[in-house]
């Protein structure tokens, strides 16, 4: 999903080679105000209770790739602590979501004509069931995208799928549709791939298209739409995240030109960030306080508190940085520090967090234009990033740049991946494979 433009400004962003220099430090915003000891920190707003247990929406049960439990592996190949592969029919980039024993995935045939939602066995690998999104009419993709990259979610009775053009369906775990709303024709030059997010009894969804943009909440029971709200963005791919931020709750959308918050339960706009480049895609993270949004390409990432009320951009914006941003996966933040893995020279940088001072930058493999579309999990003090040649390199947390290793699957995997009880589950693209002990 990708312009050919800014690559020149972002060379000069990052700089080549293996080891880097100390770069300028993140701008901080002179007025943004400061942190308090006694503020509540911040929290996505996930799957509780059960859902804890599995990985029922993109990201997982931490709303940002950050997992508990040290029972699973590090290391693996295409054949080392492979428990089970399976043939995924058709095309998709979706990653995996998990409850119970299934595990859900979206894929496409056809050139996109017929487009269904997956289920397998998680213990065996075995299919289950498969689900047909009632079809409308041909939505155009880049080469790079797919007709089903959009992640599903499921609050453990109903399975929540978004297929762009084609709308939205709920399906439950016997693989019955119980509902579909096609809402309108999308217009997105690249195509459709955000993913849809879960808050109390509502779906919500943003699509910014060359249409009518919208961010909209529909009922997870019936598909009737609870509210809808127009934006004011020709494109994005982003999935949107609700917070806790210890008043309200706020629905972060990170999409064209500005990040902006929205209240969850009614739509209505609350505050605006501008200063986003277009083509953002990266989905927000939050700690220490803030929400962390990359625009994409050449920057800038953004370190934001939330709150307040209009435009807070002057207000709001704890330290900004241009410096080492993704194009498409999205940021993590692993204790005090926050990384980014830029995907046009394949650079992770790792920033301190709270301030935005710069902690170091280092290269991982073969420079390599879009060459990581998988955003990266974290656990047990390692941060593993996948890029498109299925080679995940994984990253000891701490100070200074130290790769212990790199694992190969041997296969394109543009899909990140979902971990539940030991075992990690990766979408290639032609298989699903599940490693563990």
């Amino acid at each position: 999903m990708r312009h050919r433009v800014l690559i020149a400004v972002l060379a000069a962003v990052l700089t080549a080679g293996s080891g880097f220099s100390p770069a300028e430090p993140a701008s901080a915003v002179e007025g943004a105000p400061q942190e308090s000891e006694n503020q509540q920190e911040l929290r996505i707003l996930v799957a509780e209770g059960e859902g804890r247990s599995y990985w029922p929406n993109w990201r997982g049960p931490s709303g940002q790739g950050v997992v508990e439990g040290s029972t699973y592996p590090d290391t693996w190949s295409d054949t080392e602590n492979v428990l089970w592969k399976t043939p995924v029919p058709g095309i998709g980039h979706s990653s995996p979501i998990i409850w119970g024993n299934q595990i859900f995935l979206t894929t496409g045939y056809d050139g996109g004509t017929r487009l269904t939602l997956l289920s397998f066995d998680r213990g065996s690998g075995e299919q289950r069931w498969e689900t047909a999104v009632p079809f409308d009419s041909h939505e155009h993709i880049h080469t790079k995208n797919s007709h089903a990259s959009a992640t599903a979610v499921t609050d453990g009775e109903l399975v929540f799928a978004s297929f762009g053009h084609q709308g939205m369906m709920a399906v439950d775990f016997d693989g019955n549709l119980v509902w579909h709303n096609k809402i309108e024709d999308l217009s997105n030059y690249h195509g459709s791939a955000g993913s849809p997010v879960l808050y109390e009894d509502a779906v919500i969804i943003y699509q910014d298209h060359g249409g009518a943009s919208f961010v909209a909440a529909f009922d997870k029971r019936t598909g009737a739409v609870v509210w809808r709200t127009g934006r004011d963005a020709g494109v994005g791919w982003g999935t949107p995240i609700v917070i806790d931020t210890g008043e309200r709750d706020e629905l972060i959308v990170s999409s064209q030109s500005r990040v902006q918050a929205y209240d969850p339960a009614t739509g209505e706009e609350l505050w605006t960030v501008r200063g986003n480049l277009r083509e953002v895609i990266p989905t927000p993270v939050v700690g220490h306080g803030l929400v962390f949004a990359s625009s994409g390409r050449a920057g800038p990432t953004f370190a934001i508190r939330p709150g307040g009320e209009g435009d807070v951009t002057d207000s709001h914006v704890a330290w900004t940085t241009q410096r080492g941003s993704p194009f498409v996966p999205s940021p993590i933040v692993v204790g005090e520090y926050l990384f980014l893995i830029n995907d046009m020279l394949s650079i992770v940088t790792n920033y301190e967090a709270s301030t935005g001072r710069l902690v170091y930058q280092g290269r991982l493999g073969r420079s390599s234009r879009e060459g990581f579309s998988a955003s990266p999990v974290a656990l047990d003090g390692k941060v593993f990033f996948t890029n498109d040649a299925g080679q995940t390199f994984v990253v000891e947390v701490g100070p200074e740049f130290t790769l212990l290793h790199v694992n190969e699957l041997n296969a394109q995997t543009l899909a990140s991946p979902a971990l539940v009880d030991g075992t990690w589950y990766f979408r290639t693209d032609s298989e699903l494979i599940a490693i563990g002990q």
